[in-house]
């Protein structure tokens, strides 16, 4: 089964922690987002999220990326939460 994270690649380096998110949709958000950049990007404890509820606040989602494709990973998030990938008013996807 296949969960949307990138594949294991020993020659990138080890998965490092990039941000953590307590919203496993924003985790899954920002996944792609890197993803969509050309990043490897994988999370860790979203669906331990999802089946402790009440315990959502203490268990934040991990979003992890390769060592070496960390300084990518960090402008692609410092882009997206500028709004880079944001569209205008009167701009339509492609």
């Amino acid at each position: 089964m296949d969960d949307g994270n990138s594949p294991y690649d020993p020659d990138q380096g080890d998965w490092q922690t990039l941000t953590t998110v307590f919203s496993p949709t924003e985790a899954w958000l920002l996944r792609g987002v890197l993803q969509a950049a050309g990043v490897p990007a994988a999370l860790a404890d979203a669906h331990l999220v999802q089946a402790h509820g009440l315990l959502a606040p203490a268990i934040p989602v991990r979003l992890q990326v390769p060592e070496r494709w960390r300084s990518r990973a960090e402008a692609v998030l410092a882009a997206y939460e500028r709004g880079d990938y944001g569209l205008t008013e009167d701009e339509t996807p492609s």
